[in-house]
C-alpha cells in the first residue's frame, strides 16, 4: 500500500477484461485509494481474433467492482488508441468528471499479422502493430498531459522485454516496443522540469491471455503442446517460472508513488533475470 497514491486519479489504458495487465494495474490503483478510469476499445467479441479487447459490459462490471470494494470513483470510457477523434472524446468524458490526472498508463498493445519473419511480414499488419503499440502512447500521453501539469504526476509506459532482446517472427511488436522505451525516455527528460516522471516496464512472460496465444502459436509451429513450449520457455528464466499480471501492477504501483520520486526515464525489466544489462 502506498498512502500517497489515496486520492489521486489515473488512467490505464488496455485494462478492461480481467486477465490482462491493465486490469492488474487497475486494480492494485484501487486498492492503494486512487480512483481509476478504465480506457478500453469497448467492443463484442470476435470469433476469429486472437485476443479480444474489454467489452461494454466487462468494462462496467469492473469500474462497479472496484469503484463498491475500495471506495474510490472509476470511469469505463471506449477509446481506440489508434484514432484521435475517439481519444478526443474520451478526454472529453474525463474533464466531465475529473480536472486533473495524476497517474497515466500507456497499456494498450497489441500483435498483428504473426508469426511471420520481415520477408513475408504482411505491411498492413506491421504498421498496424506499430501504430497499437508505439504510436498510441504518444497520441494518448499529448491528449493528457495538460490535464497533469501543475502537480506532480507519473506516465508508465508498458513496453516489452522484445523491445530489447529481439524474438523471432514478430518483428513489428519488437521494434514498436523499443520505440516505447525510447519515446519514454525522450520525455522524461522533455517533461522532467513539470515534475513529471515518465518510466516503462519490460515485461517478459507473463500469464495473460495474449501470452497464452502466443504459447500456442509457438506449440502449432515447433510441433509439440502448449505445456512443453511453457516448460522450455521457464528454462530461460532464472527464476525458474512465469509471472503473473500482479507483479507488473506492483511495479507500476511503485512507480506512480513517491517511493520512486527520483526514478525518470527507465526502463525496467520485469522478466524473472532473462534479461540481464549492464
Amino acid at each position: 500500500m502506498y498512502e500517497d497514491l489515496k486520492g489521486k486519479t489515473a488512467i490505464i489504458t488496455g485494462s478492461g477484461k480481467k486477465t490482462g495487465i491493465g486490469y492488474a494495474i487497475a486494480k492494485k490503483l484501487a486498492s492503494c485509494g486512487s480512483h481509476v478510469i478504465i480506457a478500453d476499445l469497448r467492443q463484442p467479441p470476435v470469433p476469429e481474433a486472437a485476443v479480444n479487447t474489454g467489452t461494454r459490459e466487462q468494462m462496467d462490471i469492473i469500474s462497479t467492482e472496484l469503484a463498491q470494494t475500495y471506495g474510490v470513483k472509476t470511469l469505463a470510457v471506449a477509446v481506440d488508441v489508434t484514432d484521435n477523434g475517439a481519444i478526443g472524446e474520451m478526454m472529453e468524458k474525463i474533464k466531465k468528471r475529473f480536472d486533473h490526472i495524476d497517474i497515466l498508463c500507456n497499456n494498450a498493445g497489441a500483435s498483428f499479422g504473426v508469426p511471420n519473419t520481415v520477408l513475408s511480414y504482411d505491411e498492413t499488419a506491421w504498421i498496424r502493430t506499430v501504430d497499437v503499440n508505439l504510436f498510441s502512447v504518444f497520441r494518448i500521453s499529448r491528449a493528457v498531459i495538460p490535464l497533469m501539469l501543475g502537480k506532480p504526476a507519473a506516465i508508465i509506459n508498458t513496453a516489452s522485454r522484445a523491445g530489447k532482446v529481439p524474438p523471432i517472427f514478430n518483428s513489428a511488436y519488437a521494434v514498436a516496443k523499443a520505440g516505447v522505451i525510447m519515446l519514454t525516455k525522450t520525455m522524461a527528460k522533455e517533461l522532467g522540469g513539470a515534475g513529471i516522471r515518465v518510466n516503462a516496464i519490460c515485461p517478459g512472460q507473463i500469464a495473460t491471455d495474449l501470452e497464452k496465444w502466443r504459447f500456442g502459436l509457438e506449440a502449432s509451429f515447433f510441433s509439440t503442446t502448449v505445456e512443453e513450449r511453457e516448460k522450455e520457455m521457464c528454462k530461460t528464466i532464472p527464476l525458474g517460472f512465469i509471472g503473473v499480471p500482479r507483479d507488473a501492477a506492483d511495479l507500476v504501483a511503485f512507480l506512480a508513488s513517491d517511493a520512486s520520486r527520483y526514478i525518470t526515464g527507465q526502463a525496467i525489466n520485469l522478466d524473472g533475470g532473462q534479461c540481464m544489462e549492464l
